[in-house]
């Protein structure tokens, strides 16, 4: 299985400099995702999830296209050749 987790760039410092992660671990949820990444590249999770483990609110989860606001939060189900994107609230006036 390989999920595919891809990275903005000011989170890119805390992966090794890269834009996308590949993870060959089995994951069925977005929860498993993060999990995985944590033990490739922890201070990318650190800066995802809050110290009581939801999504920080100015970060959005996608699974392709879908935000997992509306597939069920961090049990959104993941399949085999997902793309995960983690995307930081822009703001601005």
């Amino acid at each position: 299985m390989s999920i595919t987790v891809e990275l903005p760039t000011a989170l890119q410092p805390y992966a090794s400099a890269r834009n996308v992660v590949e993870l060959a671990d089995p994951c069925e949820t977005v929860a498993d995702v993060l999990d995985a990444l944590s033990a490739q590249c922890p201070g990318v999770v650190d800066r995802v999830l809050t110290e009581q483990g939801g999504v920080r609110e100015h970060v959005t989860v996608f699974v392709g296209e879908e935000s997992i606001r509306y597939l069920g939060g961090l049990a959104a189900a993941v399949a085999d050749g997902d793309t995960i994107v983690i995307v930081p609230a822009v703001s601005g006036g």
